[in-house]
């Protein structure tokens, strides 16, 4: 499956892309320490956005699959930058929490093995430490 997202470069440091099937518009700007206004997310930050929506996306059709709604569910992504050899994204530390009683214990186990499984997780450079921790509330 192909899908296309256009792009276009709006002045200083600011792109405005579309997501051709829907219409949606995203924009980006660099951020403050590299030039940047940082008024939106910048690229890297919508990787660290993919990551955990991708994440809560996989594990959704996990849960409904088991007649789980996953109403709720919360995650943080923390990214950290390095600047050697080259600007790159160093780390995506991602936490997953679930509040009081919404996941029974019997079906956790599936739920964060395809959180691993999600396909921006699957497609990071190795160099990215990526650690995902779970949370269930008690």
């Amino acid at each position: 499956m192909s899908v296309e997202i256009t792009a276009q470069h709006h002045g200083g440091q600011k792109v405005v892309a579309v997501h051709s099937p829907s219409g949606a518009k995203l924009a980006t700007d660099a951020p403050r320490d590299n030039g940047g206004q940082g008024n939106d997310f910048s690229p890297t930050d919508l990787v660290a956005t993919a990551l955990g929506s991708c994440i809560l996306t996989i594990m959704g059709l996990v849960a409904a699959r088991h007649e789980l709604d996953l109403a709720g569910a919360r995650v943080q992504v923390i990214k950290e930058m390095v600047s050697h050899p080259l600007r790159r994204i160093g780390s995506l530390k991602t936490t997953v929490t679930f509040p009081v009683g919404l996941v029974p214990e019997q079906i956790r186990s599936r739920l964060e093995a395809a959180a691993g499984k999600c396909p921006v997780h699957q497609s990071l450079h190795h160099d990215i430490d990526a650690p995902i921790i779970f949370i269930y509330e008690e």
